[in-house]
């Protein structure tokens, strides 16, 4: 095993020291978007093991990150219906700590590996090294029901989807693909098509607590992405990583009654920084810059004789890779109607025939503008107003998250001002460093605009902001968690009404029995949490459309109350002055992100529950056809039918 010192000079040098460059399998791949997975496999694992990068990534890092992570002992035993992310999380760690590991790849798998199977969206590991692949299969599938009956398919529009990539996708495919398209999947690897969905939904696509609604994320769906419609490939045809080189199908092809055998070849995506061989690329994708770590805010500008810098802005969100590759939607799928209010890239508003449902397609609660949100939200409602509109439908299809206070927001805006506070009740982990943390901020003056920790970011339960120098961590508040007593910090609920730019009508500006959602369930965190308050607090209609017909369904995903990324809690602990305590997080030595969620929020149903762990159903529940798969203002108007009859 090469030194540290030793190995990283071997990375970033002309010639690694560990490859000969004449034999280096980065360089075939170098300046490629799209290539054989087995080729991106062996640039992968050129990088060898290196016990000094385990130790900081694992033992000094993640291993001390996941002590702030609020839902750690609920894995120890899962409650129903989520026992498949039950783990013993220091036991799996402390396995892979003792693994021997060939290369430095194998290492990073077993870790995201482990951390994906959490099954939590907030809470995962991202080495950028090894995430900077995406395997693509040129038979994205989708489920279903063909004259009343429900199953999975290769999906219709094949052809002018996949060949959105390009030549230099599909001219190395090297089968007829084409003629898959609209297939009946028999098999998939000798299994029941829906037995083998399952089976990535519980290993490759993490993200979701329930297994049902990371079934639906196993589906190709459309999406709202960076202002424009677009189509996710799944997590079945479009996984991170290159573990696969082709999948087997037996499928009865459109026309036909006879099954048929298939095999059918990934092609990796390459989304990361470019290289030029085994050194560019280690430099260039796994090395630690000047991103990956956080930093100390009272060396920068502000400088703590300013209050006047505005506060940042807690998120909660999940993080999925497939948005790096925004692939359209086929344009014949794309709404006809002409959008009404304002666009800032996650809010597509329409007016449906007839003038009585206006549709508000809200694709993310994280925008470029967040006031720009707020003034969409409000033009959208006028225009339907104005129009004569009495009806509002939401569609939250793959809302992967964002910004707290945006979700929210909406909820206030569209249930008034009457109903008070316009969000959950909120806690974070109290461990011994978070403890720090906090008395800390309070000895060195700081206030919101430095740390999420200080108290001024939150409000008493009489909704009274509470001032900086208030330690709400003191005392803590223990609960026991599957027998394990665990500190927590006093409760608290959050200040998103300082955010509010728009004034919030006293009433509501639709009745809000004439409010539904629909969606995919694929629908995370601050949009778990919105679609969770219109469940709990005002009983909406909500529709979830698609999943394994076998099973129940949430309309909902992975809802925690705020993430924090790494950069984020080393900032709030190097800006704490508290780097040097033996319980912080060492910087990593390479580009990754081990995320975490940081809060927790508490059911209305029940506040000794985390609403990520009450199941709650839709109202309604529908399979995708021909007709809506794919073809949002069909479904919309299919829902409009179904839901205000």
């Amino acid at each position: 095993m090469l030194p540290l010192p030793v190995l990283l000079l071997a990375l970033s040098s002309p010639t690694p020291l560990f490859v000969a460059a004449a034999a280096d399998p980065c360089v075939v791949i170098a300046g490629k978007t799209f290539v054989h997975p087995s080729d991106a496999l062996a640039c992968l694992k050129s990088f060898p093991f290196n016990e000094t990068l385990r130790q900081n990534v694992l033992t000094h890092n993640i291993a001390r990150v996941v002590d702030f992570f609020t839902f750690e002992d609920y894995y120890l035993q899962s409650p129903p219906p989520f026992q498949d992310s039950t783990v013993n999380i220091r036991a799996a760690l402390a396995n892979i700590n003792t693994t021997k590991f060939a290369t430095d790849y194998d290492f990073n798998v077993a870790l995201y590996d482990f951390a994906t199977r959490l099954n939590d969206g907030h809470t995962r590991w991202f080495p950028d090294c090894y995430t900077s692949y995406q395997n693509l299969l040129p038979a994205p599938i989708v489920s279903l029901e063909v004259n009343g009956v429900q199953g999975v398919y290769v999906v219709p529009d094949l052809v002018e989807f996949v060949s959105l990539l390009g030549s230099s996708y599909t001219d190395l495919i090297g089968i007829d693909w084409q003629r898959l398209a609209g297939a009946q999947v028999i098999s998939i690897e000798g299994r029941d098509p829906y037995a083998y969905v399952d089976f990535i939904a519980a290993t490759v696509s993490g993200n979701y607590l329930s297994h049902n609604v990371r079934v639906n994320s196993v589906f190709s769906s459309y999406r709202l992405t960076g202002n424009a419609y677009s189509q996710r490939f799944g997590d079945f045809a479009g996984p991170t990583g290159v573990a696969q080189d082709s999948l087997t199908f037996q499928v009865i092809l459109v026309n036909s009654t006879k099954p048929e055998t298939v095999t059918v070849p990934y092609i990796a995506n390459f989304l990361g920084a470019p290289f030029t061989d085994g050194p560019s690329y280690w430099a260039n994708n796994c090395a630690a810059n000047e991103d990956t770590n956080g930093v100390d805010f009272k060396s920068g500008t502000a400088g703590l004789e300013s209050n006047t810098v505005k506060r940042r802005q807690p998120m909660a969100n999940i993080v999925d890779k497939s948005t790096g590759n925004a692939i359209g939607l086929p344009s014949r799928f794309e709404p006809t109607l002409p959008t009404v209010g304002g666009d800032q890239g996650v809010i597509k508003s329409y007016i449906l025939p007839g003038n009585k449902t206006g549709v508000m397609f809200v694709g993310s609660f994280g925008p470029n503008s967040f006031d720009g949100f707020q003034r969409d939200v409000v033009s959208a409602i006028n225009a339907f107003k104005a129009a004569g509109v009495t009806r509002l439908l939401i569609d939250l299809t793959n809302n992967g998250g964002g910004f707290i206070c945006l979700g929210q927001f909406l909820h206030q805006y569209l249930a008034g001002t009457r109903i008070g506070y316009p969000g959950f009740v909120s806690t974070a982990r109290g461990n011994p460093l978070a403890r720090k943390i906090v008395a800390s901020d309070i000895e060195l003056g700081l206030n919101g605009s430095f740390s999420f920790y200080t108290a001024d970011n939150w409000a008493f339960l009489n909704g009274t902001q509470m001032p900086a120098s208030f330690n709400y961590m003191t005392p803590d508040v223990p609960i026991v968690i599957n027998g394990k007593l665990d500190a927590t910090s006093q409760r608290f609920h959050d200040t998103c009404e300082l955010s509010f730019i728009v004034p919030i009508p006293s009433n509501p500006p639709f009745d809000l029995q004439n409010v539904a959602i629909v969606s995919n369930a694929n629908c995370a965190s601050t949009c778990a949490m919105f679609s969770t308050l219109m469940n709990e607090r005002h009983g909406t209609k909500i529709a979830v459309f698609g999943g394994n017909p076998r099973e129940q369904i949430e309309f909902k995903g992975m809802a925690g109350n705020q993430v924090l990324e790494w950069k984020d809690i080393d900032s709030e602990i190097k800006t704490g002055n508290l780097k040097d305590d033996p319980l912080a997080p060492a910087d990593l030595l390479v580009s990754g992100n081990f995320r975490h969620n940081w809060r927790t929020a508490w059911s209305f149903f029940d506040e000794k529950e985390p609403i990520a762990y009450v199941f709650e159903l839709p109202r309604f529940r529908f399979a995708y056809t021909p007709d809506t798969y794919n073809q949002p203002q069909k479904l919309w108007q299919f829902a409009e039918e179904k839901l205000f009859a």
